[in-house]
């Protein structure tokens, strides 16, 4: 198998700090900042609650089955490596499509959520013209180099992190009186997470927006694509994967707390981040306009990140002998710009929501992306389930992994089944439905074109004496 380390085209410039954000910064943007208001929509208060504690096992589940895999492999684009070796080659050629799938149909729903954003100050101007403006910034911080792009997340991402913890003190705040509200009228307190009745809706709500609470929560996994341009991959890997797992369920269901309690679920939506509608709602001068300014750059910060993930997934893809050798090709420091370029034509699905009913186009390219990582958190666990099992039964002992999920086989046996309930709850949403119309032909066709093109059995045998 030929790696970075052998051809010399990727650099392993980041640290363990650069891991962390990278991975936080992927998942602090769209699905939390607009998605959550559509899950309050739908399932009310307690039911949001529950599915992102729900999301937040999976989440954990998943990332224990990837920390095993990526400290043993540490190589770029890992998940579709992984699948490829243990799974099947057409396996992991459909894996490594559908995590490019999730990322550039994610920078469409980003940059529209940052035309929006947009709307709030300039209501007259429409939003494709700021998805276009933006499309153009990200993919130049992105082409300039690796290390360039890894300091400017950091940042960027730092910036998300202490407002998130300054969202939940302020909401908190509010909730219980210590700050007023703007309107005159008495602290909520505890009454939106139960004044509909604690599921408002049934169950079935909660089961309906996994995916969409998966999609908030995705960008952890951004820590094994980037384990091969990670300087010490053996002992970043753990540490990025613990301090991102105890940061992200502290952030999330605290912040998800604030706005439930907050936001009435008739209230809610995606036309409108619920946490700009939380600052319109206390009574604290431009504190609407600062966090609007601070989602805005969230969301391009996530943005980035996912030009990063699908440019170095069609990277990996060419560097295994799956693509043309051009999406491989760097240049001087070490950026793949062909595969930069042809993944944000993803951008561009931006403009056509930004056109054609924003916020209905808005959940359905979410829910396409939703399923296409919730598919790829299926290959990682069906991966480290087999690649656990051969290597007990090769006979060599466990303490020869340096990163041990705990509780195996139990961890991937229980992601994969909720990461398959979630995919199931889209066929029981209509806003969503698409997904699956869109999703599962996809996969089809992946498996079709690797069967057309790909002679199965060298490739199989490739694999097995690697």
């Amino acid at each position: 198998m030929h790696t970075q380390q052998e051809n010399g085209q990727l650099k392993r410039t980041m640290k363990t700090r650069h891991l962390i954000m990278l991975s936080l910064g992927g998942v602090i943007g769209t699905g939390l900042f607009f998605n959550t208001g559509y899950i309050i929509s739908t399932t009310g208060a307690a039911g949001t609650l529950l599915a992102y504690l729900i999301g937040a096992l999976v989440v954990w589940l998943v990332m224990q089955c990837l920390g095993e895999l990526s400290v043993a492999m540490p190589v770029t684009g890992a998940f579709h490596v992984y699948a490829a070796r243990y799974i099947g080659p057409a396996t992991g050629y459909t894996v490594a499509w559908l995590y490019w799938l999730t990322w550039t149909v994610a920078l469409g729903s980003s940059f529209t959520a940052a035309g929006f954003c947009m709307q709030y100050w300039f209501p007259h101007i429409p939003v494709w013209i700021w998805s276009a403006l933006f499309c153009v910034v990200i993919f130049l911080l992105n082409a300039i180099s690796t290390r360039f792009f890894a300091e400017g997340e950091f940042w960027f991402s730092l910036i998300k992190v202490v407002t998130i913890i300054v969202f939940i003190i302020l909401g908190c705040g509010a909730i219980f009186g210590f700050i007023s509200m703007k309107d005159g009228s008495p602290s909520p307190g505890l009454t939106n997470l139960t004044s509909g009745g604690w599921f408002p809706h049934g169950g079935l709500p909660i089961l309906m927006t996994m995916v969409a609470v998966n999609f908030a929560f995705s960008g952890t996994e951004l820590i094994g694509i980037a384990a091969g341009e990670t300087e010490n991959p053996h002992h970043a890997i753990p540490v990025a994967i613990r301090a991102t797992i105890a940061r992200l369920i502290i952030f999330f269901i605290g912040t998800v707390f604030v706005l439930a309690a907050l936001i009435p679920m008739q209230v809610a939506g995606v036309e409108k981040s619920p946490f700009v509608l939380v600052f319109e709602k206390i009574g604290l001068p431009y504190a609407a306009d600062i966090f609007n300014f601070v989602i805005l750059t969230a969301i391009l910060s996530a943005a980035n990140s996912g030009l990063y993930a699908s440019g170095r997934m069609l990277w990996s893809l060419s560097n295994e002998k799956t693509l043309p050798s051009c999406f491989a090709r760097v240049n001087k420091n070490g950026v793949p710009l062909v595969a930069l370029t042809v993944s944000m034509l993803g951008g561009l699905l931006a403009l056509l929501s930004s056109v054609i009913a924003p916020d209905t186009v808005f959940v359905a390219l979410s829910a396409i992306s939703g399923f296409a990582v919730v598919a790829v958190w299926l290959s990682i666990c069906a991966s480290h389930f087999i690649f656990r099992r051969r290597h007990l039964q090769s006979g060599k002992p466990l303490h020869d992994l340096k990163y041990r999920a705990p509780w195996y086989p139990l961890v991937p046996v229980l992601g994969f089944v909720l990461c398959l309930l979630a995919c199931v709850g889209l066929a029981f949403d209509p806003d969503q439905r698409i997904a699956l119309y869109c999703g599962l032909p996809f996969v089809a066709l992946c498996y079709g074109t690797y069967f057309l093109t790909h002679k199965t059995n060298s490739k199989e045998a490739d694999y097995a004496a690697d």
